[in-house]
């Protein structure tokens, strides 16, 4: 038998390696975030400071006097039209209708594709799985040229039709809805509910992780979204954040202070929205609800 000695040496070796495991877990978890936010840092901490400080170097991180003349000379604009807070208005209207029919539809495609079964599922399935295949690039002509034949250029519609929903959206309901147990589907039906009201009040209430999930990916995906707007858009009031940024840059003397209060400006909604859903990516505790 292994004297006391013998066992306390072997569980101190096996906490000392455990912590250094820990340790080095540890340290890459800081180094990767420290990759993350220190970009974030500099761009908050560079639109308060006048040019000339943030092309020294070495960078001095903070200088202790606050230029808020960048905010206000990126809010008025090159001619002084404070058409960028029509822009932001633009931008949020756009990725706040295109995130919510995309979280609708692709819970309403994802139910049914992980909980009925009809003939030509899977095909179904696939066939939406493929369009993933497709880039954007060799759809956008083509779809420009329905815009134009449909008169929705430079237009909201324009701007959202085609990003109603994406597949993306319905693989990521399909297959969290997949683990939706069948029992309480089963036990609603029997107590009298219909589908939709199964839907609305016992399926989309047990789905705010993914929802969660898929609201901040689409809504940052259409917050920056350059490309389709540049195509669609032609008059400066329906320009959104991405078309102001490229033209104030292309129209003004490059400003580093101005451009970052401009980028600093325009993330304030993406870590608003983040920050308010983390909680569902937290307590990520699934199906539990009423039936009624």
């Amino acid at each position: 038998m292994k004297s006391n000695n013998q066992i306390l040496s072997i569980k101190s070796n096996s906490l000392a390696e455990f912590s250094i495991w820990k340790l080095l877990i540890w340290l890459i978890l800081v180094i990767f975030a420290a990759l993350i936010i220190v970009p974030l840092i500099f761009m908050f901490t560079a639109s308060i400071m006048p040019a000339t400080e943030i092309l020294k170097m070495p960078y001095p991180w903070f200088t202790g006097k606050i230029h808020w003349q960048n905010y206000w000379n990126g809010i008025k604009g090159p001619y002084n039209s404070f058409i960028y807070l029509r822009n932001i208005l633009n931008s949020l209207i756009v990725a706040s209708s295109v995130t919510f029919t995309t979280v609708i539809l692709s819970a309403i495609t994802g139910y049914s594709l992980a909980k009925f079964d009809f003939k030509g599922k899977n095909l179904v399935f696939i066939s939406i799985m493929a369009t993933m295949m497709v880039p954007f690039e060799a759809i956008m002509v083509p779809l420009y040229m329905v815009a134009l034949n449909l008169g929705i250029n430079d237009s909201y519609a324009g701007l959202i039709l085609p990003f109603l929903t994406n597949a993306f959206g319905i693989f990521m309901m399909r297959q969290y809805l997949l683990t939706f147990p069948d029992n309480m589907l089963d036990s609603a039906r029997i107590d009298g509910a219909g589908e939709l009201k199964i839907f609305w009040q016992i399926v989309l209430p047990n789905c705010k992780p993914v929802i969660a999930t898929l609201a901040v990916l689409t809504f940052r995906t259409q917050w920056d979204n350059l490309l389709w707007p540049l195509m669609v858009i032609q008059s400066e009031e329906m320009k959104t954040i991405p078309l102001y940024i490229t033209r104030f840059l292309a129209e003004t003397n490059t400003d580093e202070g101005i451009m970052m209060a401009i980028a600093a400006t325009a993330s304030i909604p993406i870590f608003i929205l983040f920050f308010s859903m983390s909680k569902y990516f937290i307590n990520s505790g699934v199906h539990s609800g009423s039936k009624s």
